[in-house]
């Protein structure tokens, strides 16, 4: 007969909150940041990591939290769209997406707003991406760059141009 395993315990900070939690090893980050602690700014839009609502940064980098498993996360420092803003103020790829109306119905903007602050600091790294050529060159900060590092978030209504405007500039 064979015995269950307990559950494993994580910690991670999500949004400057540190948490201890039990987690079920099937469970996404999206399910526990939404259904566990009660976080709904990460949005769950097609939970297969073709839309990119729920993006989110792990570590500073971008992913798609529908597809990462909470239990990889342990000791991780997760950060929403809502933990983006800092003493009461927005962060400004937040602003700029407000400056530009870069958003209509507003369900993909804390995806796409996660998304470009991983995208900034990606090309402040220096990481290529598919349009730069040749790949060994620093990316040229172009709208072209902008669009290609965006492409993994969709906007059902279409405010692309707001979009990369926003992310352009908060270079």
């Amino acid at each position: 007969m064979a015995t269950e395993s307990p559950e494993p315990t994580i910690e991670l900070q999500v949004d400057g909150t540190e948490h201890r939690l039990t987690v079920d090893p099937r469970r996404t980050l999206l399910d526990l940041i939404r259904d566990q602690l009660g976080e709904p700014v990460a949005k769950k839009g097609c939970d297969h990591g073709q839309c990119g609502a729920c993006t989110v940064l792990v570590g500073g980098r971008r992913v798609l939290a529908c597809l990462t498993l909470a239990v990889t996360c342990d000791g991780a420092d997760v950060t929403t769209a809502a933990g983006l803003a800092a003493d009461g103020g927005l962060h400004p790829i937040q602003q700029a997406f407000l400056d530009h109306d870069a958003f209509q119905c507003g369900y993909c903007t804390p995806g796409q707003i996660c998304s470009a602050a991983g995208l900034l600091a990606e090309f402040a790294d220096g990481a290529p991406s598919h349009v730069t050529s040749p790949v060994s060159a620093a990316p040229e900060w172009s709208d072209a760059e902008i669009a290609e590092r965006m492409s993994g978030n969709l906007c059902r209504c279409g405010a692309y141009a707001g979009i990369v405007a926003a992310v352009r500039e908060s270079r």
